[in-house]
């Protein structure tokens, strides 16, 4: 529809409204209809919050900070979360009567999960393994970070706590199968025990700078790494060796390990990504969408790492910025992105194409629906949306695709069911 049309509907409205005002009708409702009528021929997927998925898991168990989220070829559900891990800060004493393996207990509520979960399509935990254990042949992440089942079926785990230069490979069912990279490795030699740092390297080919998550492309058999929190660049990996293949840092550019302050609005674009690159997704047609979270914008790339363009999201977002993960829609065009906005709070979706935001759902809050930190977003096969929340929110929430329709409002606000009486 063109730009003068949307006008002339936009000024019909508001003429509608104004001889309501004449004749005596309910102005509100005239709004809502001039609302309508601007926005007629918009049309995005539409969603319903599941309040009741998922279903309560056994052994009085509960999820910390819920950090990483995939959805496998079975339409399994997997996430992983900091639980009373003493090296993690997703659970406390306000929750947990067990904060540390061994600590008295003082009542019957509660017990952290383990760090990993699998989930069926119905919400019945399926699967639960992950975590510290004595003598095992890996290094566990200090700060659990990002989830994703490869097409093989080997799960890989990253972290983005202090030590975390590493990835972990594991099969389904929790057996060790690679570490890639070494733990502690970005220590700097001059820091003490007592008050370690850490020092980027963002050209180091054998480890990794505190990775946010990964992308797998099986036509590659490649993943690519959000590398991240410390590094500067997305690092593309062979999923056999966990040797780093290709890497490049924002536009395109070697990385930099150049700090660059905080975030500024208004300011020109930042020439690197700052901290976290939060997340690289690969489309079906072969572009990279990356997540450079605190500057609020998402740079598109193709596999090779040359810069396409980039597209700014709500760019007075301070903090944690507003780019916090990216999903495509099932189609096989994949015509919309879902983007997950944990600083405001929202689902936005976009057509993907223009990079337009059509429209975004859910605000701040613990109800269903709400959110308190929205940090990962995934598709099922169906369509459905599956999101986490950092933070204080620690869930995990679904919301089932309920087809396309008109876009009558750009802030849904919480996508409640709706009753079979309306």
């Amino acid at each position: 529809m063109s730009r003068v049309i949307r006008s002339r509907k936009v000024k019909i409205g508001s003429a509608l409204v104004a001889l309501a005002l004449a004749f005596g009708v309910s102005a509100s409702w005239m709004e809502q209809r001039a609302v309508v009528e601007a926005q007629a021929g918009v049309v995005a997927p539409r969603f319903e919050v599941d309040p009741m998925w998922p279903k309560p898991m056994p052994n009085n168990w509960v999820m910390g900070q819920t950090i990483g989220l995939t959805v496998d070829d079975r339409d399994h559900i997997w996430l992983i979360h900091r639980g009373n891990d003493p090296g993690t800060a997703g659970l406390d004493r306000t929750e947990l009567a067990v904060v540390t393996p061994g600590s008295p207990r003082v009542g019957e509520c509660c017990d952290a999960a383990p760090p990993v979960l699998e989930f069926d399509a119905a919400g019945n935990l399926v699967g639960s393994w992950g975590g510290r254990v004595a003598g095992a042949p890996y290094e566990w992440p200090e700060s659990n970070h990002g989830i994703v089942v490869d097409h093989k079926g080997f799960v890989w785990i990253g972290g983005n706590g202090g030590n975390d230069s590493h990835i972990l490979k594991f099969t389904r069912d929790g057996k060790f199968v690679a570490q890639y990279g070494k733990a502690g490795a970005r220590r700097d030699p001059k820091s003490t025990p007592e008050k370690p740092s850490f020092v980027a390297n963002s050209m180091d080919m054998n480890n990794f700078g505190r990775v946010a998550k990964m992308f797998i492309d099986p036509r590659a058999n490649e993943g690519y790494v959000a590398d991240g929190y410390l590094n500067h660049r997305v690092a593309v990996i062979d999923l056999d060796n966990g040797k780093i293949k290709r890497m490049w840092g924002a536009y395109g550019k070697p990385p930099t390990d150049e700090t660059l302050g905080r975030y500024i609005p208004g300011q020109p674009p930042a020439q690197q990504f700052r901290n976290p690159v939060h997340c690289s997704e690969v489309s079906n047609d072969g572009m990279v969408y990356v997540c450079d979270r605190p500057n609020d914008r998402v740079q598109v790339f193709d596999k090779t790492g040359k810069f396409i363009s980039e597209h700014f999201v709500e760019t007075n977002t301070l903090a944690d910025g507003s780019v916090w993960d990216i999903a495509f829609s099932k189609d096989a065009a994949q015509k919309y992105i879902y983007m997950a906005d944990g600083v405001n709070e929202h689902v936005r979706i976009f057509d993907r194409k223009s990079m337009t935001e059509l429209t975004n759902f859910g605000y701040g809050g613990r109800q269903p629906g709400m959110f308190l930190g929205v940090h990962s977003i995934a598709t099922d096969s169906k369509g459905n949306i599956y999101t986490t929340e950092t933070y204080t929110g620690k869930r995990l929430q679904k919301f089932v695709f309920k087809g396309e329709g008109p876009v009558t409002a750009k802030k849904q606000g919480v996508p409640w069911p709706k009753t079979s009486g309306n």
